[in-house]
């Protein structure tokens, strides 16, 4: 039998061990390790909300109502008042007629996919889709297919060669993100959406990395566009620019009641806290208000000047990846930059392909000058990262 050292000794090898770091609070975009603050360029706070005095006093708030846990899953006892609240207000925002929330993102992706689709349904996905698309498109059971990372073209010819031998009344749905987690690229959305009204496929488009980031309100690309009307089933993450955790799906009223009968992630887990939910409720309306412009305004004004100082092209969201190769030479990027007052850990298979190993940058609203500025001639000083080659893939939750 395999033993566990033998394992660990071959990742350890490859290049690919990995363990986990005690990391202490303070104040974003700051942490502390072994007793050093660090600059954090990894986090997916985008807008630095886990910290935001309004989602700290909305869950002590919740936590003195409710208490610490629920006790039961949704469908038993667990259904609190708080979880309907945050699901009405993202229906509302996202206009559509119902949303569901999940304990966390990954929870989403495999419960919503293994409740939609099965053995006689084929999904179609992007190649750089995130893991836990993936991971629910296997568990499905259903047909997968993957086109090329953004080869719309190559999407469509699957499409009419599945469609010409589907069986009446099977599912056929496309998935993809509409900003990518490793890349930071965008999907083509408006094309997307038109292949899947010609070829009568439903469309969901995880917005993971987009909320908080794009649209007039942060609601994400979606919004950005104006397309939500034309998508039938958005995803999203309460643990990344909101600073919460959790998972939702938003779609037309028989879409969530499904889910709410079929979504094993959902209907065999404890319902998730309420002050976690009491913080994403607050974070939706600091993300919809005034400040939350100035926060998204911050933002893009950190990416622009990290893009003006390094000479890389200004990301579509808060992504920027550093494409090195190697895991070795990954690894020592990470470890110099780490011994320069910047956290950025390295990025390696099977997160992404072989041989695309990178630094995944994420800037955040607070970031300041003289952060991005230290980071920027850091990495040129050192001529860490040359972006010229390689795709991403999953992004770890």
């Amino acid at each position: 039998m395999r033993e566990p050292p033998e394992e660990l000794a071959t990742l350890r090898q490859a290049g690919l061990l990995r363990e986990l770091r005690r990391i202490d609070p303070a104040a974003p975009p700051l942490i502390r390790l072994d007793g050093r603050d660090l600059v954090n360029f990894a986090s997916n706070d985008y807008l630095g909300l886990s910290a935001h005095p309004a989602l700290r006093e909305a869950a002590r708030v919740a936590l003195d109502r409710f208490g610490a846990g629920t006790g039961a899953s949704r469908l038993i006892s667990g259904s609190f008042s708080i979880h309907h609240q945050l699901e009405e207000r993202l229906a509302a925002l996202k206009k559509r007629g119902a949303a569901l929330t999940f304990a966390n993102g990954y929870g989403a992706a495999v419960g919503v996919l293994t409740a939609l689709a099965g053995r006689d349904d084929t999904l179609i996905l992007d190649k750089l889709c995130h893991a836990s698309l993936i991971d629910g498109a296997r568990l499905s059971g259903a047909t997968l297919r993957v086109y090329p990372h953004n080869n719309l073209e190559h999407l469509e010819r699957l499409l009419t060669s599945i469609r010409a031998r589907t069986p009446a009344g099977s599912r056929l749905i496309i998935v993809t993100e509409s900003i990518f987690s490793m890349d930071g690229d965008r999907a083509g959305l408006p094309q997307i959406i038109e292949l899947a009204e010609r070829h009568e496929a439903l469309l969901l488009v995880d917005e993971a990395h987009a909320l908080g980031v794009a649209g007039p309100r942060g609601l994400g690309v979606i919004e950005e566009l104006g397309l939500e009307c034309r998508v039938p089933l958005q995803m999203g993450t309460l643990g990344k620019a909101l600073g919460s955790a959790g998972g939702y799906l938003v779609a037309d009223r028989p879409w969530i009641d499904l889910l709410v009968n079929k979504a094993r992630s959902f209907i065999y887990s404890t319902a998730p806290p309420p002050a976690q939910v009491a913080a994403a409720l607050a974070g939706l309306e600091v993300l919809t208000s005034a400040e939350g412009a100035d926060l998204r305004h911050a933002l893009r004004r950190n990416l622009s000047r990290l893009a003006g100082l390094t000479g890389l092209p200004p990301p579509p969201g808060a992504i920027v990846p550093l494409v090195i190769g190697s895991n070795e030479r990954a690894l020592a990027a990470s470890r110099d930059l780490l011994e320069a007052g910047f956290f950025v850990p390295a990025i390696r298979f099977p997160t992404v392909p072989r041989h695309t190993a990178r630094l995944r940058l994420t800037v955040s609203a607070a970031h300041d000058d003289a952060q991005i500025t230290a980071l920027a001639g850091h990495l040129h000083a050192r001529e860490i990262g040359d972006n010229s080659s390689g795709r991403g893939a999953q992004d770890p939750q």
